[in-house]
């Protein structure tokens, strides 16, 4: 569909000429995320300066039936951002002014186009901890985080975003501004819409400022790592790990193809011949951090580790830490396309799903290594593909398929953390069933009759 010269016009008379894009350059650039193999041209671009702006936007495009996908900074793994339907992509960047932290009230109040690190350097700046922890915090933005529900690698201690979330300014389909809880962390009165938004992905508003809870900064953190011939033995140490009562803030690990492709990628000394690596990690007050990883470490010993080192300072500390936040980068080496899913599955069971992956890997002719968070269950199995490879994309795609139905099988779920998106929507009636889908388009429905709001992912 061509730009229509009346749509471009009346974009700028809201926001201004300089914050509309129409131009090739633009319209390509946005018509695809951090996800491959997902792409739509939209009409235009905008970029809001204020909520006032946001909600006009919306009643243009309600007004108009134009379809509307709300961005940040399009980090997303899910396709969550992607305009199926062209119209306008409402990016929300411009919105990026940290407006308060409180450190008498344990909160932060931000625009949603701040970025994750920028507000969590903020809260460390005032001896405060913002405790998600997404892998993209130095680019994705707090709204974005709020819209997927983003997890992290201090997830099994401190929770998702979720739990952080104390209110919200959003723009209803339809241009009215509404807030949503507050500065309280009680607070029953009427349906809990801040839940309810908060994972939402664009699809019931937009959001445009946020509340976060803050937590006191732990005055020590520590890392460890251990070494097992299979992620089997690491499995049965995550779960006595959790059985002898520590809950420690980072439990993660990394298969035998991911840690091959992160030592050859970054040289930080991993040993190449192990078959799993776990790496943990605690923080809190001295004495409790030390006794907490002596602990965790004599477990992984009973529990058949080949080798259990802890960092011996803040630098190997952070060397350890970058294995795991490097494995991306590390697989995206291999191959000239790289698909990073997440699936979850209880703890007990995740050395079976990662064996599971394997026979679907092979039963596919694919590359495909798993790392993840194991204190939670939350798998990411990451396909690297040829570029010769030219139906590897289909190959790929029958693989995931079959690695969501196994994640279900186990009483898991098609995602974790990423969202649903456009590219589990396929998926979602499988794990949620027929009622409940229908449900989410009843409540869909109910935030946005025009169903301009980010049609073809959730409740469409």
């Amino acid at each position: 569909m061509t730009v229509s010269v009346d749509l471009a016009r009346d974009l700028a008379g809201i926001v201004g000429d300089d914050h509309v894009r129409t131009d090739d350059g633009a319209l390509t650039a946005y018509a695809r995320d951090a996800t491959p193999l997902f792409h739509a041209r939209p009409q235009a671009v905008v970029l809001p300066g204020s909520t006032e702006e946001v909600a006009e936007v919306l009643r243009y495009a309600t007004a108009h039936g134009i379809p509307v996908v709300p961005r940040g900074a399009g980090s997303n793994l899910c396709a969550g951002t992607v305009p199926l339907s062209g119209g306008i992509v409402l990016v929300l960047t411009r919105l990026n002014r940290l407006l308060e932290i409180s450190s008498e009230e344990l909160l932060a109040r931000a625009q949603t186009g701040v970025t994750t690190a920028t507000l969590a350097s903020a809260a460390a700046a005032k001896g405060l901890l913002y405790a998600p922890d997404p892998g993209s915090h130095t680019v994705s933005t707090i709204g974005g985080n709020v819209a997927t529900c983003a997890g992290g690698l201090r997830g099994l201690k401190y929770g998702v975003t979720r739990n952080y979330v104390l209110g919200l300014e959003a723009v209803l389909p339809t241009g009215e501004i509404i807030r949503t809880g507050g500065r309280l962390w009680k607070d029953v009165a009427g349906y809990d819409l801040t839940r309810l938004l908060t994972g939402s992905e664009g699809t019931l508003a937009v959001i445009t400022e946020v509340t976060v809870a803050l937590l006191p900064a732990p005055a020590e953190t520590g890392t460890g790592v251990a070494y097992f011939d299979t992620l089997a033995d690491a499995s049965r140490a995550v779960t006595a790990v959790i059985a002898a009562g520590v809950v420690p803030a980072t439990l993660e690990f990394l298969d035998r193809k991911c840690i091959q492709a992160v030592e050859e990628f970054a040289g930080l000394g991993l040993r190449k011949d192990a078959g799993a690596l776990l790496l943990f990690g605690d923080d809190g007050s001295a004495d409790n951090v030390e006794d907490n990883l002596a602990r965790i470490g004599n477990i992984c010993q009973a529990n058949g580790a080949l080798e259990v080192t802890l960092a011996e300072n803040v630098a190997r500390a952070e060397a350890l830490l970058a294995a795991r936040r490097c494995s991306l980068p590390a697989l995206s080496r291999l191959g000239s396309l790289t698909i990073l899913e997440d699936a979850t599955v209880p703890r007990h069971r995740m050395a079976a799903m990662v064996d599971r992956i394997d026979r679907i890997a092979d039963q596919y002719d694919l590359r495909i290594a798993t790392f993840g968070h194991a204190g939670d269950g939350n798998l990411h199995p990451t396909c690297v593909l040829d570029p010769d490879d030219d139906e590897g994309a289909d190959r790929a795609h029958l693989a995931f398929s079959e690695i969501f139905a196994a994640a279900i099988e186990m009483d898991g779920t098609i995602t974790g953390e990423h969202g649903v998106g456009a590219a589990k929507l396929p998926y979602l009636t499988k794990r949620l069933g027929d009622d409940q889908v229908a449900l989410l388009r009843r409540i869909k429905k109910a935030f946005d009759p025009a169903g301009i709001l980010n049609p073809g992912k959730l409740g469409s």
